[in-house]
């Protein structure tokens, strides 16, 4: 009875450390594999005649954007007073009071899955704005996967929305500089 006793037992230790496999190979640092991923690129720049008030980005060549993702650009509006940003999701609108009236200036955007437009629209004359309407402008753009803008806690029209999501992990935030066309 002990000889059985003792086959049934190594026969028992064979079959449970047989069902193991080899490791697999480990995940990325710090991902936990239920979050998207999102990326945030920063531009500034100046609207003027020479880029016919347009300000041209493009992805980097390392960098892939499926026809899924949501691109969103955000501009930074203005600074509270303890230099908290305040960014706004374009397009915006400003209306511009003249001697002559008033016009619209509006800060809007277009994008590819190759690059992100971002230019100026109006029905007046630019060389009338004033420097703060056109001289160092800052966008951020926001490449977010479609999943993440279908959750219902996140509103997309706040940046700081989406930069506190549980549900999306950011990459950093990328400060590249444009190029004119």
């Amino acid at each position: 009875m002990k000889k059985l006793t003792s086959i049934l037992l190594i026969l028992a230790a064979i079959i449970s450390t047989s069902c193991e496999g080899p490791m697999g190979p480990p995940g990325l640092p710090g991902q936990d594999g239920n979050a998207l991923i999102g990326t945030i690129f920063e531009i500034k720049g100046d609207f003027t005649p020479e880029n016919e008030y347009k300000l041209f980005f493009e992805f980097p060549e390392d960098f892939k954007i499926y026809d899924t993702d949501i691109v969103l650009v955000y501009i930074l509006w203005e600074q509270t007073d303890n230099q908290t940003d305040i960014w706004r999701l374009l397009p915006q609108t400003v209306v511009l009071k003249s001697d002559e009236g008033t016009d619209v200036l509006q800060y809007n955007f277009d994008y590819t899955v190759a690059d992100v437009q971002v230019f100026l629209e109006g029905t007046f004359d630019f060389s009338t704005l004033l420097p703060g309407e056109w001289q160092n402008q800052i966008f951020r753009i926001a490449v977010l996967p479609a999943d993440f803008t279908s959750k219902k806690s996140v509103d997309v029209g706040n940046f700081n929305s989406i930069i506190n999501s549980k549900e999306i992990k950011l990459n950093t935030i990328k400060n590249i500089s444009f190029t004119a066309k």
